[in-house]
């Protein structure tokens, strides 16, 4: 890659925008539909971080930070842990991500919520703020996640890199920064310490490992960190989205990235309106086909033991999971041949679809065995506009059954209900904090605009 002569021009540069638009966003500019989503947005997190809380990834994490000697007070919702609010963002932000229960942005396959929901929640608790400046440090974190990771996918996905814990770092910081009242020049200064914090490699998909399960938890700590010694006088580089040698030349393609970065001082509606939950605990890439399967399956009554054969086309990056084995929960999770087996089989695909003993049933592992997946070129030419596969469903008895999905269950177009959003939360919750405390959670993050002071809800956050 040849490297650019000069960064784009100072005066039009994305970060400033950035900056000085987080700078300025206040809760009384929210827009209801926008307070809603936020709502609904924080829910869901809180709800994957509660049952992600007894992963084994999460317990790794906190032993390690207890054996280097960190402690606090901020309580790691889920967990009996607490450590200084840095390591609980990263231990919170890691069960959030750990079960592939967290939302996520289609246009820059990134997942805000698990970056931005726990830096916003752990310091707000830990420095006594309120709902008012909470939800407006989500807003903006969800705004700088998803911009900057659709300016710059596919691109970095087909580097290799993961946007989630590329991006995240910039997005905790901004969040932290609107958090604290920082102006734009200190945000600014804060992307740039973040910016070098931005990591995270796809190699887990091909080498195994749990690995990804941390990379929101690395994204929230570095991004938060980056925030706080901006305040103390440590300095980044100005325009580090589009400087030479920065995020998008990096990760992408200067001049093309810049030009599909997109931020006003006040867009018409934020991105957190535009962004998905998850009906499925596996990745987002197979949900199309997971639509698929499961409407042919469910509508023609039929067995997995009556499938021949599936045949999905898809785009290139979905295609890349075929691959994909499922060796431990974390493969399972991304395994293609797996997710439709399990979804041939009738289960709803809920965690327990990809523990020990659901990765021996042969059922599931029957119908894995009969799918085949391979790269459709009019489902690859529209992403990532849109998340597409063709499925065809062959019985034994020769009927031959297809349909085509390019907007998934979840989607801000095909949304979960409040009712479906609110079970999901209780599936989660429930196991860590018992019926009766899950349900009154609930109930105060669906009054979130009235609460005084966010520890509050913290404190309902806890194990049973």
């Amino acid at each position: 890659m040849n490297a650019p002569s000069k960064s784009i021009g100072r005066a039009s540069d994305a970060t400033l925008r950035l900056a000085r638009f987080a700078a300025e966003l206040r809760y009384e500019q929210l827009a209801d539909e926008e307070r809603r989503c936020i709502r609904r947005h924080v829910l869901d997190t809180i709800g994957a971080a509660l049952a992600g809380g007894n992963q084994d990834v999460t317990r790794v994490v906190c032993e390690t930070f207890a054996a280097a000697g960190l402690s606090g007070t901020s309580v790691v919702p889920g967990t009996a842990s607490a450590f200084d609010p840095l390591s609980a963002v990263y231990a919170m932000a890691t069960a959030a991500h750990g079960l592939e229960v967290d939302d996520g942005y289609r246009a820059g396959s990134v997942h805000p919520g698990a970056v931005v929901v726990p830096t916003a929640l752990i310091f707000s608790a830990a420095e006594g703020r309120n709902a008012h400046i909470f939800m407006a440090a989500v807003a903006a974190g969800y705004e700088t996640c998803t911009r900057i990771a659709e300016a710059i996918h596919p691109q970095s996905r087909e580097r290799g890199f993961h946007n989630t814990s590329v991006v995240g770092p910039l997005a905790a910081a901004v969040t932290l920064g609107v958090l604290h009242g920082q102006n734009a020049d200190m945000i600014e200064r804060a992307l740039g310490i973040a910016a070098s914090a931005s990591a995270g490699l796809f190699a887990f998909l091909h080498g195994g490992g749990e690995i990804k399960r941390t990379h929101a938890g690395h994204a929230a700590r570095e991004g938060a960190l980056a925030a706080l010694m901006a305040e103390r006088g440590l300095t980044g580089p100005t325009g580090v989205l589009t400087e030479r040698d920065g995020v998008f030349q990096a990760f992408s393609s200067l001049d093309q990235a810049a030009a599909r970065f997109r931020i006003s001082q006040r867009p018409e509606l934020l991105a957190v309106t535009r962004c998905y939950m998850k009906p499925y605990a596996c990745c987002r890439h197979l949900h199309p086909a997971i639509d698929a399967v499961r409407h042919i399956v469910g509508e023609q009554k039929l067995e997995s033991s009556d499938v021949a054969a599936v045949e999905i086309g898809t785009y290139a990056i979905a295609a890349e999971h075929a691959h994909t084995g499922w060796g431990d929960m974390a493969s399972a999770q991304m395994s293609f041949p797996f997710c439709i087996g399990v979804a041939l089989s009738g289960r709803p695909l809920d965690m327990a679809d990809f523990g020990d003993s659901a990765r021996k049933d042969e059922t599931i592992l029957s119908g894995a065995g009969r799918v085949r997946i391979a790269v459709d070129q009019t489902c690859h030419a529209n992403y990532p506009a849109a998340r597409s596969a063709k499925v065809r469903i062959t019985t034994n008895s020769g009927r031959s059954f297809e349909r085509l999905v390019d907007d998934p269950y979840g989607s801000p177009t095909n949304p979960l209900d409040d009712a479906t959003v609110s079970q999901k939360f209780m599936r989660l919750a429930t196991p860590a904090l018992g019926e009766v405390k899950a349900r009154e959670a609930a109930d105060a993050i669906g009054q979130l605009d009235d609460i005084k002071q966010m520890r509050e809800v913290v404190a309902l956050l806890t194990p049973r």
